[in-house]
């Protein structure tokens, strides 16, 4: 009996288990269905913010026929579908943003031309029978884009808020999951893939964290250390000079590292700006290098 009532919370467990795990491979694109009968030739699973693309290329008049689909952030925010004509991110695309406005789905067009610069105005792209629905916690935007007859592969952007400011849809989060999408479509092949991006921002910020907190925060101190309290010792004499010469050296070497890293994530777009920090870094810079030419100077 004792065995009889181990095991049976145990089968259960199991049994929940695979309940979820079929439910979660039952949430796919291809177990979708649309009002008003709508079909599409092709879907993807987009990798990012429980997303899918359904969508329909047209060769004979270089048309494309989407249905994108996506939770927003929260009930009351908004969800974007854009393609970028000039390049893989969020600057430069031509998007549809969807939202929820006196009861129902507002799809309005936006001209993302930088992180900085969002108008609401008339894409490039030629339009037509744009609309958009939401119910059970999910919301959709359909379209039909006309594209330049070259246009075989397209940059696609998609991303969700939370809310709206004014009417206008707020900025969005800024974690990896946010960063990271976007992506390549092949109208062709009917295939897509994904870009890699917002990771490699976001390795390059951690790089440039952990430089200047090894450089700044340990090794300089640590070299000041040694030269103010382990000098004092005669026994340490000249020992305490190299390894005060080392860890300046090692902690600027760092430093500059750290600082062009910063250098080359502040010349990428972006929406906030971190001015203080930006100053206090190029001050520190200066410094440390005046420090470091000092010695310099004093040998001629």
């Amino acid at each position: 009996m004792a065995s009889s009532s181990y095991l049976s919370p145990v089968i259960l467990g199991l049994l929940v288990l695979l309940l979820q795990i079929h439910s979660s491979h039952s949430l796919t694109c291809s177990s979708q269905t649309f009002t008003s009968n709508r079909l599409f030739q092709n879907c993807n699973d987009l990798p990012h913010l429980s997303s899918y693309l359904h969508w329909t290329y047209d060769s004979s008049n270089s048309s494309l026929k989407i249905a994108f689909v996506a939770p927003p952030a929260q009930p009351e925010g908004w969800v974007s579908w854009a393609i970028n004509p000039k390049s893989t991110g969020m600057a430069g695309s031509q998007a549809l943003i969807a939202y929820q406005a006196n009861g129902s789905v507002v799809v309005d067009q936006y001209d993302v031309q930088s992180y900085q610069s969002v108008d609401k105005t008339k894409i490039s792209f030629d339009l037509w029978d744009v609309t958009g629905e939401y119910s059970d916690g999910v919301m959709r935007i359909f379209a039909t884009f006309a594209l330049p007859k070259n246009m075989t592969t397209l940059n696609q952007v998609w991303q969700v808020g939370a809310s709206l400011s004014g009417g206008v849809p707020a900025a969005h989060a800024f974690k990896a999951e946010n960063l990271n999408s976007k992506g390549t479509l092949d109208l062709m092949a009917g295939t897509s893939s994904t870009s890699s991006g917002g990771d490699s921002k976001l390795t390059k910020r951690n790089v440039h964290g952990i430089l200047n907190a090894v450089s700044w925060g340990i090794l300089f101190p640590v070299g000041i250390i040694i030269a103010r309290y382990i000098r004092t010792f005669q026994s340490a004499d000249p020992a305490w000079f190299y390894l005060h010469v080392s860890c300046q050296i090692i902690a600027y070497g760092l430093g500059v590292a750290g600082w062009a890293t910063g250098i080359k994530l502040g010349n990428q777009p972006k929406r906030i700006q971190y001015t203080a920090h930006r100053n206090l870094g190029i001050a520190l810079f200066s410094f440390a290098t005046l420090q470091v030419l000092i010695p310099i100077f004093n040998c001629f």
